[in-house]
């Protein structure tokens, strides 16, 4: 018997696997993979890179740069073949570097990168992440979207939303609604509404054995049949909020057929309107990740037919061009830019930029409404962070570009010497976003937020 595993775990996996078992169990024991996905919402720009001990100016002046691309960086030459732009990677830390915090990568599980594959995402659709945190999912789904259409990303714990809505805000994206409810409370208010939604459920994490010692001590064949429990419930919501046609992939990192293959059987029974196109299992003795389940589910009806974004109403627009005068340009609210589509709504003293299709929030515990554009402070205007991360280096007035040590200093709150003209400044680590400055008599001010500066 196994020194490590559940007994009862151990025996049930062992009539599954069969002469397949003993490969399975020296995989649980090896060393785990690494793996990241390059955000292709982040483009760089090729701009002059300030070296060490020079000042640094606003420029948007084209030249030889020093850059170095997040592939060679890392040493990214072996792709996940389930993921575009899925990497593997070795002994290198991601995690403690400028490109990480400017949102130029999100560090995810290999396997973890298969069911947003699946879904399939387009730009201009609705789609939910009914169960999001930590944010894996929504990233890899709003990256299929481009910046178009809706995403709501929700998870029912408060803690692991605010996780989730940071992420969010890191790589980019403007397009996305992070909610805190529960999919019983989301079901009646989006009935038939989504085009396509992933449902990742919370699961017994028998795939991350070999990752989580803590799934280990935590599992039971009562959490199994409980977990399966709760799966059913959380579909059955996904199947009310999904339109005619549309498509639902639900996923889990547990090899329980109990919560998977029979999860999906006992969902057909209960809505005969649905089809399973495919079930797809990830073995960690048999692919280069942790253990994953996943299924195609669709509903019987047409296909629907995307429409072209709506334009921001003309009262919305001028207001915004006047908050960010001198800070953004003209560009960026033609079609195709950042604040071409959605509405302005106000949270307190912060104004945001909810995606065009999204219905009344009244009554949802929401956490991001949009993209947060910035705040009005008595008689001025702050843009805020998560702007300045969805912004393309050339979408703004001014930018000044740093090389990666400086990029490290200004991550911890250090301000720099400037010559440039007063304003505001888009500082950029390498020509990816990082966040804002404030250049005024010679010296850029830093404003990265105190929440998120450290030491890397």
């Amino acid at each position: 018997m196994s020194d490590f595993l559940p007994a009862e775990f151990e025996n049930r996996m062992r009539k599954e696997l069969g002469d397949e078992y003993e490969a399975f169990e020296e995989a649980l024991r090896s060393e785990r993979y690494r793996g990241l996905r390059i955000n292709p919402l982040k483009k760089r720009a090729e701009l002059t890179i300030r070296e060490p001990g020079e000042n640094p100016g606003a420029s948007e002046e084209t030249g030889s740069s020093v850059s170095t691309s997040p592939e060679a960086l890392f040493n990214l030459t072996e792709k996940i073949d389930w993921a575009d732009g899925g990497y593997y990677y070795g002994d290198e830390t991601p995690g403690k570097h400028p490109y990480h915090e400017a949102g130029v990568y999100y560090i995810q599980e290999p396997s973890a990168m298969l069911p947003a594959s699946l879904l399939g995402a387009k730009p201009g659709e609705k789609i939910l992440d009914l169960c999001a945190a930590p944010g894996g999912k929504s990233t890899q789904i709003a990256a299929m979207m481009a910046g178009e259409g809706l995403l709501v990303s929700n998870e029912i714990n408060s803690k692991r939303a605010a996780i989730l809505s940071e992420n969010i805000e890191r790589m980019g994206i403007r397009n996305a609604v992070v909610t805190s409810e529960s999919p019983d409370s989301l079901a009646p208010r989006f009935e038939g509404f989504f085009d396509r939604i992933m449902v990742d459920a919370p699961c017994s994490g028998e795939g991350m054995f070999r990752k989580n010692d803590e799934a280990i001590k935590q599992w039971s064949p009562e959490n199994v049949s409980a977990c399966a429990e709760r799966q059913a419930g959380i579909l059955d919501c996904a199947a009310r909020m999904l339109r005619s046609g549309g498509r639902i992939v639900y996923s889990t990192c547990t090899f329980a057929r109990e919560e998977n293959e029979e999860s999906i059987e006992n969902f057909l029974k209960r809505h005969p309107d649905f089809t399973c196109l495919k079930m797809h299992r990830l073995w960690p003795h048999k692919i280069k990740g942790e253990g994953h389940f996943a299924a195609e589910l669709v509903k019987a009806g047409p296909e629907a037919v995307i429409t072209s974004p709506q334009p921001l109403a003309a009262a919305d627009k001028k207001k915004l061009k006047e908050y960010l005068k001198d800070i953004v340009k003209d560009d960026c609210f033609e079609e195709k830019g950042p604040l071409y589509s959605g509405s302005l709504v106000t949270f307190g003293e912060n104004i945001y930029l909810c995606p065009a299709a999204m219905p009344s929030i009244k009554g949802l515990k929401v956490l991001r409404p949009g993209l947060c554009l910035g705040s009005l402070k008595k008689d001025r205007f702050e843009p805020a962070h998560s702007l300045a991360l969805a912004l393309q280096a050339d979408m703004a007035e001014r930018s000044v570009n740093l090389n990666l040590k400086d990029s490290a200093d200004y991550i911890k709150g250090l301000t720099k010497n400037a010559e440039g003209e007063k304003g505001w400044c888009l500082v950029l680590t390498e020509g990816y976003s990082l966040g804002w400055g404030k250049i005024a008599g010679g010296i850029l001010k830093n404003h990265y937020p105190k929440g998120l500066r450290k030491d890397l």
